[in-house]
């Protein structure tokens, strides 16, 4: 469960009475599409055959360029966590982050799920001595790519839904 009980007004389109411009949603869902992207290689080493999850990546971008409408988005994500669900470990996760990302279009909130999905398959990549470590690099990482316009948007939305990701915001 990545989402909040109740939910964050600026992570709502302004359109469904929250604050959230579509030119910062699209924002969020590059952010998004990078986090995941960042991480396919662990599912595509094991799945080589299955394009799911990068379809789902390439739908959120597709979004954000107006050449898909939300419910392809939406329906490609969904898929990609279909390609998850018969996986463990870094594999799982990697596609799970990738869904995450295709379903950005629908709900905003769904870009702070890539994040932390991509930072639990870089966890399980790695020896459990080095999963902490490994996870903080990668969260560094994922800040460096934010955007300035969403940068605090997010930074205070991992500090918010932290516990509820797995803490993998510290």
């Amino acid at each position: 469960m990545i989402l909040a009980k109740e939910r964050d007004p600026r992570l709502i389109t302004v359109r469904r009475g929250g604050t959230l411009t579509d030119a910062d949603h699209h924002l969020l869902a590059l952010w998004a599409a990078t986090c995941a992207e960042h991480v396919l290689h662990l599912f595509e080493s094991e799945c080589p055959g299955d394009p799911r999850p990068r379809e789902a990546i390439e739908a959120a971008r597709a979004w954000t360029r107006g050449e898909l409408k939300m419910m392809e988005a939406r329906a490609l994500g969904g898929h990609a966590m279909g390609a998850a669900r018969p996986l463990r470990g870094a594999a799982r996760n990697a596609a799970y982050a990738a869904g995450q990302a295709g379903v950005v279009a629908h709900v905003a909130a769904h870009d702070l799920g890539a994040a932390a999905y991509a930072i639990k398959a870089v966890r399980d990549a790695v020896p459990p001595g080095e999963a902490i470590e490994a996870g903080r690099r990668e969260c560094r990482w994922q800040r460096e790519q934010l955007p300035d316009a969403v940068r605090e948007l997010v930074l205070d939305d991992q500090r918010i839904r932290n516990d509820i990701c797995w803490s993998v915001f510290e």
